[in-house]
């Protein structure tokens, strides 16, 4: 049966799961260019050609970010941004990359590694794996470095993973310059007001998933989730309210961004495969490009050492980084003005198979 008769067989059966039949379809252990046909590229769509998969282009108000804020952000000039939306669902990396796995894996943010570790192990996981990575080898066998076993940081509010809410006491500063290009990101498509209060990162490996999930912990579901990833390409899957809807798959490529607003705020979601770079080179062409020498003076972004990029480089060789960004309270809102126990339908995790300090499966309640 081609990809087109399977896609056919997941809608003509509604009532049973059809997102999770998707998720494992993507899953499975060998997938042939035929097999991925159904998976919407972002980086060669356009509305005419992409008709059928329900891609249009969306339109940002580029008026609300300057150029030079963009700049400053490490972002591209705002004229060669481009957007795409999905009809049905309304609604300079480097830097990215070495302050994900070097600044923002450090204390006093927390990590999957923290369950296992003493607090002394876990206070510099770069320090720790840095001569591991630079030195990284695909074709020998060696030790994982801590940063290779990290599955998740978490930044702001600390998300608990095991009541899935928030609160005010588990709180440390968020990151500034994570903060400042969340701003201009949403800015950028008409949240002028954005504040980024939470940050989950996902450090995935080639073996790795991420559950069936929806965000629903924040106190807010009018804010946008902000998500951006780096490194080789996932499959990600949006499906509807309910998991017997057939989810749209779509590749995220190192450098996109992830908006999910409006309607797609509360949608289900998750990413059930990490796929090798295409072309057959370790890395995406993108990443090959250098932060530029003339920066602003007062840019948040700033260049990548060579010696801080070969460790980022070896690391990416087989792995995805993603961040996502969310504002946890109304604009305004405190703590004590509203009750702050939230549930969720689902658990977000990463599933990998080899990973022992990944987090438990939980059966979903739906």
């Amino acid at each position: 049966m081609g990809t087109m008769g399977k896609m056919a067989a997941l809608v003509a059966e509604p009532r049973e799961d059809a997102f999770r039949k998707l998720f494992r379809f993507y899953r499975q252990s060998r997938l042939g260019t035929a097999d991925l046909g159904e998976v919407i590229d972002f980086a060669q769509a356009s509305p005419a050609r992409d008709s059928g998969h329900k891609v249009f282009r969306s339109p940002l108000s580029v008026s609300s970010v300057s150029e030079q804020d963009a700049c400053r952000a490490g972002l591209q000039p705002v004229h060669k941004w481009k957007a795409y939306g999905l009809e049905g669902y309304p609604g300079y990396q480097r830097h990215w990359v070495k302050q994900c796995l070097k600044l923002y894996s450090r204390k006093p943010n927390v990590c999957n590694l923290d369950k296992h570790m003493v607090s002394e192990e876990t206070q510099d996981l770069w320090g720790q794996s840095q001569e591991l990575l630079r030195n990284k080898d695909l074709n020998k066998k060696r030790p994982r470095s801590l940063l290779e076993k990290l599955r998740w940081v978490t930044l702001g509010y600390h998300y608990n993973w095991d009541n899935k809410t928030y609160s005010a006491d588990r709180y440390t500063p968020f990151p500034p310059d994570l903060a400042y290009l969340s701003k201009q990101v949403a800015a950028a498509c008409g949240f002028q007001d954005f504040q980024a209060e939470a940050g989950i990162l996902n450090y995935y490996r080639l073996d790795s998933t991420l559950g069936i999930h929806v965000d629903r912990s924040e106190l807010d579901h009018t804010k946008p989730l902000l998500s951006f990833s780096f490194g080789q390409s996932a499959i990600f899957l949006l499906g509807g309210l309910k998991r017997d809807e057939v989810p749209t798959a779509m590749f995220m490529h190192s450098g996109d961004i992830m908006v999910m607003s409006g309607f797609s705020r509360l949608l289900n979601h998750a990413v059930p495969r990490v796929l090798p770079n295409f072309d057959g080179t370790s890395l995406p062409r993108c990443l090959e490009v250098p932060l530029a020498d003339a920066l602003p003076a007062d840019s948040i972004a700033e260049p990548c050492s060579v010696e801080d990029w070969q460790v980022c480089a070896n690391y990416l060789q087989t792995a995805r980084v993603n961040m996502t960004v969310r504002q946890v309270l109304a604009t305004g809102q405190d703590w004590e003005d509203k009750e702050t126990e939230t549930t969720s339908e689902s658990s977000y995790h990463l599933d990998d198979e080899n990973n022992e300090a990944k987090r438990p499966r939980l059966n979903p309640s739906s």
